[in-house]
């Protein structure tokens, strides 16, 4: 069995990770509450995501396992993009988020199309790593709606939903079609060719 340490100190993304990782047979370790947080100072998803991976790599000695996500909007020429999670600033809130996110497409007519994307980084001791990564195609809706999932999903809507935003899926849901889902998927085979 495949095993790594999972980067991410955000508790909704462990979850949504150990979920589709252990159902992928890949053992996933717990990121050390002894590594400090790792400044994502790059400007790509894929830069980001390997700066976390290779920090927790370098701090545990074993290979680690990291993500990066960002909500690219169309009709704000794909903002807020990699810097999704400081949209309205360092600190912000998910609710901050959301709603600066609603008052920048105050007046754009639906369908304001947008994708979620996720790369997913192994970092391995030696050095060496693997990328892949996962889309989600949808739209953002007028309010949000729903109570489950995290950042912005009360108001994106999957194309594939019927109308129903991300936070009114369960999490089963959620990941059989999400971008991290796609995303960790994808690492199991590239894994397996590895």
């Amino acid at each position: 069995m495949t095993t790594f340490v999972l980067a991410t100190a955000n508790p909704h993304k462990k979850v949504e990770m150990e979920s589709v990782l252990s159902a992928l047979n890949i053992n996933v370790l717990p990121r050390p509450s002894d590594v400090p947080d790792v400044d994502e100072t790059e400007d790509t998803l894929e830069g980001n995501a390997l700066l976390k991976a290779r920090a927790l790599a370098d701090a545990t000695g074993h290979a680690a396992v990291a993500d990066d996500t960002g909500l690219f909007v169309d009709a704000l020429d794909g903002a807020p993009g990699v810097i999704s999670a400081r949209y309205a600033g360092v600190g912000a809130s998910d609710e901050e988020n959301v709603v600066k996110l609603l008052s920048m497409l105050s007046g754009v007519a639906a369908p304001r199309t947008a994708r979620f994307r996720t790369v997913i980084c192994v970092a391995y001791p030696d050095g060496t790593s693997l990328s892949v990564e996962g889309v989600m195609e949808g739209s953002i809706g007028a309010e949000a709606k729903g109570s489950n999932g995290f950042g912005y999903d009360p108001v994106f809507l999957p194309s594939h939903a019927g109308g129903k935003t991300l936070a009114e899926m369960t999490l089963e849901e959620k990941n059989a079609t999400s971008h991290r889902g796609n995303a960790l998927r994808s690492l199991a085979e590239a894994l397996e060719k590895r």
